[in-house]
């Protein structure tokens, strides 16, 4: 049977569970060290923790649950791993070097419900939601891919923006963020924190009232409803007016900025008519937001959509910046493998049928 990371915990939900199994409380802290700061791989090697708790731990826990399946380097330094969970499952995480540090996008479930069209991450559906220990893995994964670099470098930042709307997977997330930014374990700055969320409003409003001090952004992606509907079914469910009431309550309860995303498809949202709207949308938000203006990463089942043209993405840009919105045009990571989030995992997953049809062509016996 599969045991479940010991990542998951909290600092006090381990002391919790060590003093409900007859150890003290501090054994917490010793585990957590080896964990996070000696970045061991084996209960054994947590030499200074009793042996009866380092058999408990062995016995209920796994600090490895997650399996290297596919790396991709870039000529970038980007690196995305495809990586195995224990019930077969396939997930993507992505190192990205930035001139401010070691950035990681890190996956929240197997799949997507969201249903955005231009989407990569949505091409498979949602199976499950994956635990905050099988989030914190992916950081421990990428720390010791840098350690076995040998160049002594710790991730700084952390961005959750992977596969998954990590608000349809509340709890764990917020598990995950307070066990990164603890400062007795991986010591990640909440400033260094960025959430992405394709706008649940309940969510939100549950995200200002956690006080987490994380960042938020918000993949807008269209300035009207019409428009964000035909390319996000999600609107359906939370029209604009839903969404920006939401926003609101976040900026006046949290009193932090929030980055709205905006990935720009060609002849649908790059035009200079959106770019207007937009601004409009945001007019009285111009001091709390910021427009983060992304290039489109195309994908083989979404031939639908291309990527703007430089003097489109240009030109929108212009706009936003001459009404007084904050707005920046995303540097590009990793534009040599498979840049789109969700892309080598469905491309893998693609690849593992059709294989598997061509070994069961090949046992067929034909008659005639």
């Amino acid at each position: 049977m599969n045991k479940p990371s010991i990542y998951g915990f909290t600092l006090e939900q381990l002391g919790t569970w060590l003093e409900e199994h007859g150890h003290k409380r501090s054994r917490a802290l010793q585990v957590w060290n080896y964990l996070y700061r000696q970045r061991v791989t084996t209960f054994e090697e947590m030499t200074d923790v009793r042996p009866e708790c380092r058999a408990l731990l062995e016995e209920h826990f796994a600090i490895q649950t997650l399996e290297e399946f596919v790396k991709q380097e870039s000529a970038d330094g980007t690196v995305k791993f495809l990586l195995r969970l224990q019930d077969g499952n396939l997930i993507e995480t992505v190192l990205m070097k930035q001139k401010y540090g070691q950035s990681v996008c890190v996956t929240t479930q197997v799949g997507c419900n969201i249903g955005c069209s231009f989407c990569a991450s949505g091409l498979i559906k949602k199976s499950r939601d994956l635990t905050a220990g099988e989030i914190v893995e992916q950081i421990m994964k990428v720390q010791f891919h840098l350690d076995a670099a040998g160049q002594d470098q710790l991730v700084t930042h952390i961005v959750v923006m992977g596969i998954g709307e990590p608000f349809d997977n509340f709890e764990n997330m917020v598990d995950f963020i307070n066990i990164v930014k603890d400062q007795k374990g991986l010591v990640i700055a909440p400033k260094r924190i960025t959430v992405s969320t394709s706008g649940l409003p309940d969510k939100i409003r549950e995200f200002a009232d956690s006080d987490l001090l994380v960042n938020l952004a918000l993949s807008l992606h269209a300035p009207n409803n019409e428009l964000r509907t035909r390319i996000m079914k999600i609107n359906r469910a939370y029209p604009l007016e839903q969404l920006m009431d939401a926003v609101d309550y976040y900026l006046e309860k949290s009193n932090r900025r929030i980055m709205m995303e905006y990935i720009l498809l060609q002849g649908v949202n790059d035009q200079k008519e959106q770019a207007q709207e937009l601004a409009e949308l945001l007019a009285d938000k111009k001091q709390v937001t910021s427009v983060n203006l992304i290039p489109y990463n195309p994908v083989d089942e979404h031939s639908q959509y291309q990527r703007s043209k430089q003097e489109d993405i240009l030109a929108f840009y212009d706009i936003l910046k001459k009404n007084g919105i904050n707005c920046t045009i995303r540097m590009e990571h990793g534009t040599d493998i498979d840049a789109a989030c969700g892309q080598l995992r469905s491309k893998q997953i693609r690849k593992d049928s059709q294989s598997r049809k061509t070994e069961s062509t090949r046992g067929e016996v034909v008659t005639g």
